[in-house]
């Protein structure tokens, strides 16, 4: 019956997804600005992939082209799948946690103090507490819902281009 879903409004998929990545994204900066939590720069880093998926998924629901709907599900679920891996990481991180934080300093202490191209890069190096756990749902962390998250897009966003791809 879901499967159905796909074959027959997947559009509707695609910008279910960008809503869904939106809705997330907000949440997120809820908990920054509301609740006070910092985030770390792998949880800036999967931000960032967050606001790919959501503006690649929604791009591609404006289309009516089926390449296009591949080519774009395609890219969702490359960067989903990477969003998972930092989660998937930063997970790792915070149930093996090193003797030795390595994380260094946060995004916003290395964009004040260096210029932004050294800046960026030091964010992708990792700088700040990642292995720090401030919030929960359900016995997991916000590292461990994000990469349920993206592993459940790039699930759709597979599922999606298959669909699309074998009924052309």
């Amino acid at each position: 019956m879901i499967l159905k879903y796909f074959d027959g409004m997947p559009r509707r998929v695609l910008a279910l997804t960008a809503a869904a990545c939106v809705a997330m994204l907000a949440f997120g900066l809820y908990l920054q600005h509301v609740v006070g939590l910092e985030p770390c720069p792998m949880c800036i880093v999967q931000r960032y992939a967050l606001m790919l998926v959501a503006l690649v998924a929604g791009l591609t629901a404006l289309s009516r082209s089926k390449g296009v709907i591949v080519g774009g599900s395609l890219v969702t679920l490359l960067v989903a799948g990477f969003g998972a891996f930092v989660a998937a990481r930063q997970s790792f991180l915070q149930w093996y946690p090193p003797e030795i934080v390595t994380c260094g300093r946060d995004f916003y202490g290395m964009i004040e103090t260096f210029p932004l191209k050294r800046a960026i890069p030091m964010i992708f190096k990792g700088s700040g507490d990642c292995t720090k756990i401030d919030w929960t749902f359900l016995g997991g962390s916000i590292a461990n819902w994000s990469f349920v998250s993206f592993a459940a897009i790039s699930v759709v966003m597979l599922t999606l281009a298959v669909r699309q791809y074998s009924k052309r």
